[in-house]
């Protein structure tokens, strides 16, 4: 026994040795395992934090894929100058696809099309079926649809989140606010003037556009459009202190919600891209101008008996009063003649002058993309100067029209008119035409409503002034007689004057309550009436039916000197009942001498048939 006893306890260490080595080896193994373990677990953590809560707000998706497309937040809103929302972005969904990971096309198809009633499915199956990596299916889902496409788990789908152009009070803003692309980006209106500001978020662009003023000057051209058959109208609204636009109207319109129905005339602005010839209401920039220069005074005249010649020409008054007209009474009656003569004594230089400071010479300066340039002769002849003075041979847009009528009424300062309300102090602007100048063009203003042809713009309660225009539309034999521009441009109150109101109507037809008249005192006057009688109140201006303007003293009226004269002629007061027997009554006595005329020809034929046949007698014996 004592033979193997150191064997015995080498062979022990030996063991001891290996086992401890053994368990060194696992501890270490077991910790590397461990530490891989434990890293593993962290990084399933930390993506699962990643997806649930740093990306929550992505929504739900199937498949991923790098679409390279980016996504648009925090589109700015606009509203209008009382805070009204008038174009917000919205958050929205859209689906994409990946058609290489799409494994079963036609079950896919199938099963979207179900889901997407919308599209048919061999629009649906050309879009998988395509060898692009990224392709729109859907853009702008709704939540429902979302969902349901989201329980399909078709691999190859994924969802993109973005945002949603909408437009809450649909067409009635339209061309103001203009519109936007798919991808968010404004192509026209103020979309597109303002729309890196808009695109970089931050408060809301506040606009001068009062919603309320603008629902009610739509529905009133819309009225007269559907009563007098016209094609369109256009319509303004500005305050005369801050030339601040309150209202602008175009018509026909388009809802910003549906962007494929804005094409054609639809997307047209008439009211700051149209140019047209607008009549006599240049008249009122006419008198402006000979009043300031010295040229005349309210108690000049002019010979207005007959009609003016010039070449191929021939200037005439529509209701001539064959004789000689004061300043007061050129505008009162709307006389061309005696308008032609009193440009041509401010001459043709000074007439460009003064429209160029009243800026109807140049596009007018807001903050719309969309802005019409003026049409006028490139050489000024003295014709030009002349038709010029009523509103003939130049085209400038109702923006422009208001704009300039506004500086007429406010004392004299032009200030560009602007879409954006303004809360600071008032630009300072620039004198055009003398304060008493101004007091002078109000008066006149005040008598063609009072006594003239705007009668029916009159407001009870408001003293309302204004101008009627009536032009024929240029086509490409000439001028149509058919096919008329119709205006009214009205300002009130004319003591204190706040606002200027502007209506036209395109190609009106007359109807039997017009007694078939398409003219701006049947067309668009009641309009200019309307919209001042609804917004008068609202906009703070109390009626008054005690204050009066001092009116420009008329001569004293001649007699009429034929009998049928004295029966039908027009007082310069008259009742809306009255002139509809006055006009009834003319009617009345056009037919008589045209049944008349026809009783002449008749006999006139008859007497000549007979002495033929009384010569061919005589010729026969």
């Amino acid at each position: 026994m004592t033979g193997y006893g150191p064997s015995l306890t080498t062979d022990r260490r030996l063991f001891d040795g290996s086992r401890k080595q053994a368990l060194e080896t696992g501890r270490g193994r077991l910790l590397v395992a461990g530490l891989v373990l434990t890293m593993a677990f962290a990084g399933v953590a930390g993506r699962l934090v990643d997806l649930t809560v740093l990306r929550g707000g992505q929504g739900p998706t199937v498949a991923r894929a790098d679409t390279g497309v980016g996504v648009r937040v925090g589109r700015g809103n606009i509203v209008d100058r009382n805070g009204m929302i008038l174009a917000a972005s919205l958050p929205t969904v859209s689906l994409f696809a990946d058609p290489l990971q799409v494994i079963d096309v036609e079950e896919a198809t199938e099963k979207l099309a179900q889901a997407l009633p919308d599209l048919s499915r061999e629009e649906i199956a050309v879009k998988l079926g395509s060898k692009g990596r990224f392709v729109w299916i859907a853009r702008n889902l709704t939540p429902r649809q979302h969902y349901d496409i989201n329980r399909l788990g078709l691999p190859g789908l994924a969802f993109q989140t973005g945002e949603r152009r909408v437009y809450p009070h649909g067409p009635l803003v339209a061309h103001v606010l203009g519109l936007t692309d798919v991808d968010g980006r404004g192509t026209a209106g103020l979309e597109r003037q303002f729309d890196r500001v808009l695109r970089a978020g931050g408060a809301p662009l506040r606009l001068s556009i009062d919603i309320r003023v603008q629902t009610i000057m739509r529905d009133a051209l819309s009225a007269a459009v559907r009563e007098f058959n016209a094609i369109g109208a256009a319509g303004i609204v500005m305050d005369v202190r801050t030339s601040e636009v309150l209202s602008m109207v175009s018509l026909p319109d388009f809802d910003p919600n549906q962007p494929e129905a804005a094409v054609g005339n639809a997307i047209f602005n008439r009211a700051s891209k149209g140019v047209y010839e607008l009549g006599s209401t240049f008249k009122l920039f006419t008198a402006a101008m000979a009043l300031d220069t010295g040229t005349v005074t309210l108690k000049s005249h002019y010979d207005a008996s007959k009609p003016i010649r010039v070449g191929r020409y021939l200037i005439s008054d529509y209701h001539a009063k064959n004789r000689r007209l004061s300043v007061p009474e050129i505008i009162l009656y709307s006389s061309n003649i005696g308008a032609a003569k009193m440009a041509l004594d401010v001459g043709s230089d000074e007439q460009r002058r003064y429209l160029d400071r009243f800026g109807l010479l140049k596009p007018a300066a807001i903050e719309l993309p969309e802005v019409g340039t003026p049409l006028m002769p490139e050489i000024w002849r003295p014709i030009n100067t002349m038709t010029i003075s009523y509103g003939h041979g130049i085209s400038v847009s109702p923006l422009q029209l208001a704009n300039g009528v506004a500086t007429l009424a406010n004392g004299g300062i032009r200030r560009s008119a602007t879409v954006l309300k303004h809360d600071g102090g008032i630009d300072v602007g620039r004198q055009v035409i003398s304060t008493k100048t101004s007091d002078n063009m109000r008066r006149l203003m005040r008598l063609v409503v009072s006594n003239g042809t705007g009668r029916k713009a009159a407001v009870p309660g408001y003293l309302v002034g204004g101008k009627t225009g009536t032009a024929e539309k240029i086509t490409a034999s000439g001028y149509s007689r058919k096919a008329k521009v119709s205006s009214f441009v009205g300002v009130f109150p004319m003591n204190a004057p706040r606002y200027v109101v502007f209506a036209v109507v395109d190609e009106p037809v007359g109807n039997k309550r017009t007694f078939n008249y398409a003219t701006g005192g049947w067309v668009a006057a009641p309009v200019v009436a309307q919209v001042i009688r609804q917004i008068g109140p609202m906009l703070g201006i109390a009626p008054d039916t005690q204050t009066e303007l001092d009116l420009p003293e008329l001569p004293t009226k001649q007699a009429a000197t034929k009998p049928v004269a004295r029966k039908v002629a027009m007082t310069d007061q008259q009742t809306e009942n009255e002139e509809r027997i006055v006009l009834g009554a003319r009617h009345a006595l056009l037919r008589a001498v045209a049944a008349t005329g026809e009783q002449a020809r008749t006999v006139a034929a008859a007497r000549l048939a007979l002495h033929s046949t009384m010569r061919r007698e005589v010729a026969i014996r």
